[in-house]
């Protein structure tokens, strides 16, 4: 997840913005603000190093997301995470997803993403198999995948 193991959760996901040269006390205002949108406010203050691997991963999409993107790639968002988690994190991604000039990208298989989806790519040995692009068509992916 990249994350700073010397370095608290709030620290972590404030790096971008000072990195943008927003100072100090925002940057972890803003950072607080977004790991409260992954569940995480609780653990603002507490080392990378000591983090689960799901709450690590959490802190990362946090991270991603504080500087508020036009686009977001997430590359398997949800593998580490238990299933609520899972949930509370694709209905995020959506929420992102759904904000004016923005969009997002999610590779995953994780078939839950189906329902949250405007469009899926289907690939088979990185080629793209299929398009599906209509509500009808990626819930009856999603009902047809086990």
């Amino acid at each position: 997840f990249n994350l700073i193991p010397q370095l608290d959760a709030a620290e972590n996901v404030a790096v971008p913005l000072l990195l943008a040269g927003l100072g100090r006390a925002e940057a972890l205002r803003r950072a607080r603000a977004s790991l409260e949108s992954v569940g995480l406010l609780a653990y603002a203050a507490t080392r990378a190093s000591r983090l689960s691997g799901g709450q690590q991963q959490r802190v990362a999409i946090a991270r991603a997301l504080v500087h508020e993107p036009a686009v977001v790639l997430c590359d398997e968002p949800t593998s580490a995470l238990d299933r609520e988690s899972g949930r509370q994190i694709l209905a995020l991604l959506r929420e992102v997803a759904r904000r004016p000039d923005r969009a997002l990208v999610v590779v995953t298989h994780d078939t839950r993403a189906y329902y949250c989806a405007d469009r899926v790519a289907c690939m088979e040995d990185g080629r793209i198999e299929r398009v599906l692009g209509t509500r009808e068509e990626i819930d009856a992916l999603a009902r047809a995948t086990p």
